[in-house]
């Protein structure tokens, strides 16, 4: 959006979105209306709440203006978490946050600049399209997509459009992780040659018969593009309150924590490998999965990567949650420390492992030249998209890196199902002479919904 526009439209988002008309500038300042990114926040559950709103309100510059949910309880609840804080921060009723039952009709308001989209993996590709043709600014929940086919779907579109697209890819955006890829991009600790992922699995579940559909959920609209079958609370989200949803669990929503950790920890390797844009070339798994109850995805596992530049990258619940970079004279470890992105993330019982660590101190308090490798530098990440916005400058977290992260999830999960060692072309997307792993590269969509019904327009 060009900033004539956005100006305009924000300036027209006074009177049409509740706010008073004619306010003294004294009051506002640098944080006057026509100053503001108007957002609609798509989805309003347990990391909507407790991650993506928070991160971005507490950026002046941001106002929340609608909310979506499928859910007509959690919209209502969603709305009134946003007036609640808008209020205790200017001391009176600041906004009148709009619902919308259907995503789409939020995009259809041009007076909104942007949406954050924090909805269940299978709704990720098709509402973050749909946003990039209404012109909207996106900011995407990882992880970018429930399949190759969507992932590329959704990042040659972005690449066409004019939007500020911004991964929710945090560790990006947290001190650690920068200062690790940095040093082991610039030689700190030799020759790269084994990065070791540590990630957890997740429990299998109890059976779980079909319960009625609650009023408040637009159940077959929430299935989306996935198959129908019978509602089943821990195979959705809890009726009350705001718990790890059960949908987590459920292959058919995703695939478990190798996209639901594993796009964070994958990013992060990549940004240190220097394998942004690309993927490994050889890939080989084992997992257990569930032999009875509804949770399916995979428990304990190991998975090797190998990448044409000789790194080899393990990636199991053995390990401790974070990123170990070995390199021929030592190793750099990085994890997020004491920081949860909400209060059930899985591996909070890690809080005290070390946020930086290395095999020599020294390696840690190493500086960079100015003639080094300097990555790029973001302070906040819901905070780095809305200055993006701003300037034009592309995100630290851009839709291709996303799709390359994600995808070394999803073939990751691909080698867990199918015995032995798949090929992998990441120039072609596709695995190298094996149909059977092939056609787990896209799922069929169930009409209206899916990335493949979406209206692409001119």
């Amino acid at each position: 959006m060009k900033r004539r526009e956005f100006v305009r439209n924000t300036a027209i988002a006074t009177s049409v979105l509740g706010f008073p008309t004619i306010v003294p500038s004294s009051v506002f300042g640098k944080d006057a209306p026509s100053n503001k990114i108007n957002i609609g926040q798509i989805g309003c559950g347990r990391i909507a709440r407790g991650h993506d709103m928070p991160g971005t309100w507490q950026h002046n510059v941001a106002r929340f203006v609608a909310v979506s949910d499928l859910d007509s309880k959690r919209m209502k609840e969603g709305k009134e978490h946003v007036e609640k804080y808008y209020t205790e921060k200017m001391g009176k009723p600041y906004v009148d946050v709009k619902q919308y039952g259907d995503y789409k009709e939020m995009l259809l308001n041009k007076d909104i600049d942007a949406v954050i989209i924090s909805t269940p993996d299978h709704w990720h590709s098709q509402p973050a399209m749909e946003a990039v043709l209404a012109k909207k600014h996106v900011y995407l929940q990882k992880p970018t997509s429930l399949t190759i086919k969507e992932g590329r779907q959704l990042a040659d579109l972005v690449k066409k459009s004019d939007v500020t697209f911004q991964m929710g890819t945090q560790q990006r955006s947290m001190k650690q992780f920068k200062v690790a890829a940095e040093l082991v991009r610039n030689g700190r600790i030799g020759k790269l040659h084994t990065v070791r992922i540590g990630l957890p699995g997740d429990p299998s579940g109890p059976e779980a018969p079909a319960m009625p559909v609650p009023k408040q959920l637009n159940y077959d609209m929430w299935l989306g593009s996935t198959p129908e079958v019978p509602y089943t609370e821990i195979g959705v989200h809890p009726v009350d309150g705001y718990g790890r949803p059960g949908w987590l669990r459920c292959e058919q929503f995703g695939a478990g924590m190798i996209t639901g950790w594993g796009q964070h920890h994958y990013d992060s390797a990549a940004w240190g490998m220097d394998t942004e844009l690309t993927g490994p070339r050889y890939i080989e798994a084992v997992a257990e999965f569930p032999r009875s109850g509804l949770w399916n995805v995979h428990g304990d596992f190991m998975v090797k990567q190998e990448y044409d530049n000789g790194i080899n990258v393990y990636t199991s619940g053995g390990y401790p949650n974070g990123v170990r970079y070995e390199g021929s004279d030592g190793w750099i470890w990085v994890s997020r420390g004491d920081y949860v992105a909400s209060a059930s993330d899985p591996v909070a019982a890690e809080n005290s492992a070390k946020a930086l660590d290395a095999s020599d101190p020294q390696i840690l308090k190493s500086e960079i030249g100015d003639d080094e490798i300097h990555l790029y530098e973001s302070e906040e990440h819901h905070g780095n998209w809305l200055e993006c916005i701003q300037s034009g400058k592309q995100p630290i977290s851009p839709i291709e890196i996303g799709h390359r992260a994600c995808s070394v999830c999803l073939v990751s999960h691909i080698a867990m199902k199918i015995p032995g060692r798949l090929e992998w072309s990441p120039e072609k997307e596709m695995f190298v002479n094996n149909e059977e792993a092939n056609k787990l590269l896209s799922r069929p969509q169930r009409a209206p919904y899916g990335t493949d019904n979406v209206k692409m327009k001119g």
